[in-house]
């Protein structure tokens, strides 16, 4: 049987970001912990981004998890809270990489597509299936259910993943950068 791999799943947001940890053994799926980390609302950016920072970091730093997910900015008609949530989008990706973690980036469509077998699923069809997924799972927070799902689509994409990187690492620089195109999605 193989090693567990701990996956930490970010569900990256200014106000509220979710996190979700899963081990992997096989295909088997198991649950460890998940939360929310807040910022205040009435802080200024920077200090709403460093309250975030501290969150992950001790998330990271408590759970030692082995690789990271982190769920792409989805773009809305707003530009202002895309760019916030831009920032907050990349403090989700800095400190998984500064604890020197592999870090994946899915879509939210295909968060939901693994997940439900619907890229265009609801909220509460996600956590119900998170909740099937993962029996003892608790999320507090739907932000933390999303965390758990993006945790699960890693654990199914990333043999394939990996695989992909190993052929193009092989075939030469060109096939790589097909390649990390291709995991991009």
């Amino acid at each position: 049987m193989s090693e567990p791999i701990r996956i930490l799943g970010i569900d990256p947001g200014l106000r509220r970001t979710g996190w979700g940890l899963i081990t992997v053994t096989g295909t088997r799926l198991a649950f460890v912990a998940s939360g929310t980390v807040t910022s205040n609302g009435d802080d200024d950016l920077a200090t709403r981004l460093r309250t975030l920072h501290e969150g992950l970091t001790k998330v990271v730093s408590t759970f030692l998890p082995d690789e990271a997910a982190v769920e792409e900015t989805f773009v809305n008609k707003d530009a202002q809270a895309t760019l916030k949530l831009g920032h907050a989008r990349a403090v989700a990706l800095l400190v998984p990489a500064l604890a020197g973690l592999p870090v994946a980036e899915y879509a939210a469509n295909l968060v939901k597509k693994t997940v439900v077998g619907a890229g265009h699923a609801e909220k509460d069809q996600v956590g119900a299936m998170v909740r099937f997924l993962l029996p003892k799972a608790t999320a507090d927070t739907a932000d933390a259910a999303d965390a758990l799902a993006i945790a699960i689509t890693h654990a199914s994409h990333r043999a394939a993943r990996m695989r992909a990187a190993t052929h193009a690492a092989a075939a030469g620089p060109g096939a790589a950068r097909i390649a990390r195109a291709a995991a991009r999605g």
